[in-house]
């Protein structure tokens, strides 16, 4: 998930080369998702006709668990490019291998922090980018993307406060009416409680590093985090806090954006139609797949957060937690609309535009005109018999 929400202009981006330079790749046999079989031609899981050899997937941001569904389809003897951070192996999906390969690129830093829509544009290798709603909305106009599968139902996007300050409080409205100081890495999540009257200017600190040593040093703030990270991360890792946070769910007060939806450019959902209607439902499976076992995936991130080595830190207790968070807080969960794993709400769509275009055009966004639901997602290639029980 990515760490950094910001409202800027989703403008042309240069490829940071420098992050992308040859070095040491480092190959594995074993881990991954085992395939037992290989996929029967033409059958559902066989990619090889329909798909590019090797399906590109860039992620948002470092390797961690909210990234699982894609990293559930790298299959055993995978390969690791330490120095382009991206891991390459068979695309296996349930335990039969499809044919074709699934390279999935980090985001983040490995990227010099470009949004997944420019990159998309940049490379035209990516055949699916994760693009949350309101990045797509920013980049309507110069990088226009469509999510075909909804990973995530809602976001994992929190506030958060310390319990012993705030001992009354059940929610960041509790926390916020005090007059709190709201440190975030962005000005999106600000402007939204502006916007529903929860806070004023000047309780705004858009200053947030990502580090705990802010909240630490004064536990008066509310802070953003993650319902799958931070809770865990602060209770057992930070050994100068090492107790319990408060905290409440940003979906909860309207931050109702598809976070990291996968994505395409809008031209692909048609020249691209044939390999996503059989890889959508591979893609909606397989964040199922890893609810049900996610020990392997997990070890898997965790191992490619080592060899990376960008000084970002993921344990195998913070990808336990993640999973376990994930289900009890539906964050991986059916859509109510359709029913399925991975499928849209286009009402729910719509007030994400009502909501977030504003908010968009005050940082600084160009949104397309008339831009609608259907410009930003489709249910075209989900399949609704797939349900997360």
């Amino acid at each position: 998930m990515n760490r950094k929400i910001t409202a800027a202009v989703v403008g042309t981006a240069v490829l940071a080369l420098s992050a992308c330079g040859n070095g040491a790749a480092s190959t594995t046999s074993g881990g991954g998702v085992q395939a037992t079989s290989a996929a029967t031609t033409g059958s559902a899981k066989d990619l090889s006709s329909v798909c590019p050899k090797t399906v590109v997937m860039q992620q948002d941001w470092q390797p961690e668990a909210e990234h699982s569904a894609m990293y559930q389809l790298v299959g055993p003897g995978y390969t690791i490019d330490t120095a382009k951070k991206r891991v390459t192996g068979p695309l296996v999906a349930g335990g039969v291998d499809t044919g074709v390969k699934v390279e999935v690129r980090a985001g983040g830093p490995s990227v010099g922090f470009q949004p997944v829509p420019a990159l998309m544009y940049l490379d035209k290798s990516i055949l699916i980018g994760a693009v949350s709603s309101d990045a797509a909305i920013s980049g309507s106009v110069k990088q226009p993307t469509t999510a075909v599968v909804a990973p995530l139902n809602k976001s994992p996007q929190i506030l958060m406060w310390d319990p012993k300050t705030y001992p009354d409080a059940k929610t960041i409205a509790d926390v916020a009416k005090t007059g709190a100081v709201v440190v975030t890495a962005g000005d999106i999540i600000p402007a939204l409680l502006m916007s529903k009257g929860m806070i004023t200017k000047k309780q705004i600190d858009t200053g947030y590093e990502g580090t705990p040593a802010r909240f630490v040093g004064d536990p008066k703030i509310l802070q953003q985090g993650f319902i799958s990270a931070e809770p865990y991360i602060y209770e057992h890792e930070v050994s100068a806090w090492k107790k319990p946070i408060g905290s409440q769910l940003l979906a909860d007060i309207g931050y109702n954006i598809y976070p990291e939806a996968f994505s395409v450019r809008t031209d692909d959902v048609t020249k691209q139609s044939a390999c996503l209607k059989k890889l959508v439902p591979i893609l909606q499976q397989a964040q199922i797949d890893y609810l049900a076992n996610p020990s392997p995936v997990n070890q898997l991130i965790v191992e490619l957060v080592q060899k990376y080595n960008t000084g970002w830190t993921y344990s195998e207790g913070v990808a336990t937690y993640a999973a376990e968070s994930m289900a009890k807080y539906q964050i991986i969960a059916n859509d109510p609309a359709t029913g399925s794993l991975g499928g849209f709400d286009e009402k729910r769509v719509q007030e994400i535009l009502d909501t977030f275009s504003p908010i968009l055009k005050q940082g600084g966004a160009s949104i397309k005109p008339g831009l609608k639901p259907a410009d930003l997602v489709t249910n075209e290639f989900i399949d609704k018999s797939i349900k997360q029980s």
